[in-house]
């Protein structure tokens, strides 16, 4: 990696990067200079995206781990701090949930979107707060435009992802003293799961698409993963609390 990019010397922990978004964030990271721990449950996934970061020049640590797990994520944050030495960036990425009708949503649905959600991100940002205290730092949070606008059978999701915007709005008002900013963003990328969703319902999947004003779905990395790269840079160091609606202007037409 040359020098004088926005993120030398910082050090970034992703979350579900193996794939989709979360690699588009990892790779975008270490684009700008920072070291990244690569974390998610399936562990050739996350070599795979090592391997590709350290082909650009920069540097990785795969991580495995569910996020389901309060003790993985405790685990996650202290192999990131032993491999690299600190850590100024946590981006909350990884989400699991199904789609359903509510009338078909049992407890056992939210609990899942719950788990691997807002408690997840909780668990994250909690074992994380000593080390981002000492100098600063950043968190990114993910949202959804789903869950802005209500999409019908994302209910068990919209519940999760709108928890998390509340989630960071009290994390930023109670650790701007410490320097640290904490941001939601709520991406429309063709991660993995939306390209699912186009092949099993290419006409639905067209629609959504038609009311996005940018005419496209978001790319992980050039569109949304450059996009948290400019979020946790010093360039924004004066935005916390806020959700950034990284969908190509979708909400607008809600």
């Amino acid at each position: 990696m040359n020098g004088g990019m926005r993120l030398d010397g910082k050090v970034a922990l992703v979350t579900g990067a193996g794939q989709g978004v979360g690699r588009g964030v990892a790779l975008a990271l270490a684009a700008e200079g920072a070291a990244v721990a690569v974390t998610g449950r399936t562990e050739s996934k996350l070599h795979a995206v090592v391997r590709e970061i350290a082909d650009r020049g920069a540097t990785a640590h795969p991580v495995t781990g569910d996020v389901g797990r309060c003790e993985d994520v405790e685990r996650m944050v202290a192999e990131c701090v032993s491999a690299f030495g600190r850590l100024d960036i946590l981006v909350n990425n990884a989400q699991s949930s199904v789609q359903r009708l509510l009338k078909d949503t049992g407890d056992e649905d939210i609990e899942l979107a719950y788990g691997t959600g807002p408690l997840a991100t909780f668990h994250a940002m909690r074992a994380a707060l000593p080390h981002l205290r000492m100098q600063g730092g950043s968190i990114v949070n993910f949202g959804s435009s789903t869950a802005v606008l209500g999409d019908p059978t994302f209910g068990s999701y919209a519940m999760a992802k709108e928890a998390i915007r509340g989630l960071t709005r009290t994390a930023a008002r109670e650790w701007g003293r410490y320097g640290i900013r904490v941001n939601t963003i709520c991406p429309a990328a063709l991660s993995p799961a939306a390209a699912e969703y186009r092949d099993a319902d290419p006409e639905r999947f067209e629609k959504v698409v038609q009311q996005i004003p940018l005419g496209r779905m978001g790319d992980p990395e050039r569109d949304i993963g450059r996009a948290v790269a400019a979020l946790v840079s010093d360039d924004m160091a004066y935005l916390t609390g806020a959700t950034l609606m990284l969908d190509g202007g979708r909400t607008l037409l809600g």
